[in-house]
């Protein structure tokens, strides 16, 4: 008996051992869970703070982006809008009638003499008005030309460009602020 005995001290002492090596062990095992959860749970949060601060900043560029888009196309309705007005002044002052048109070149001459002493004047070859109507020296009608005169002096150094379209375009660059305060305020 004392053999059984020794035996099962034996064994009681290696159950004891191995209970205590299992508790150590799951102890072990706990702890390395627990520091891994931990890590886990660190980096979860570090990465959901990194994904919204990516997502708000793909808002503001989305933002961003639509927003220069959207002046993009107000600008380019702006644009239509003025080039569109300019057009239709022009065509408003090259389909005057013909005596209103006559006044027009008459005025015109008499401001050019204030540089050009006797001007000749170049005008489109579909205008009816005549030298003497509009008080110059010489009228020469050319192709291509649309409303409006081109004055010049008889050795020809000077000229004055009083096309419709030149006038017109002298004045909208000089007003096109004021032009885009009245029709877009």
């Amino acid at each position: 008996m004392a053999l059984d005995n020794v035996t099962k001290d034996i064994r009681d002492s290696a159950d004891a051992s191995v209970a205590a090596i299992k508790a150590e062990r799951d102890a072990e095992v706990a702890k390395i869970m627990a520091e891994a959860d931990a890590a886990i749970s660190e980096m979860k949060e570090k990465e959901d703070k990194r994904l919204k601060e990516v997502i708000e900043q793909l808002g503001r560029q989305m933002l961003s982006s639509a927003e220069l888009e959207s002046k993009k196309i107000v600008l380019s309705k702006k644009k239509e809008i003025l080039e569109r007005a300019f057009a239709e002044a022009l065509a408003s002052l090259e389909s005057a009638s013909a005596s209103v048109r006559k006044k027009q070149y008459r005025q015109m001459v008499d401001a050019a003499k204030k540089v050009i002493d006797d001007p000749k004047a170049y005008c489109s070859k579909d205008e009816t008005v005549t030298a003497e109507d509009i008080g110059v020296s010489k009228l020469e009608k050319v192709g291509g030309m649309t409303g409006g005169l081109i004055l010049e002096s008889r050795d020809g150094t000077i000229q004055v460009d009083m096309r419709y379209r030149t006038i017109l375009q002298t004045v909208w660059d000089r007003e096109l602020k004021s032009l885009s305060d009245i029709l877009f305020g």
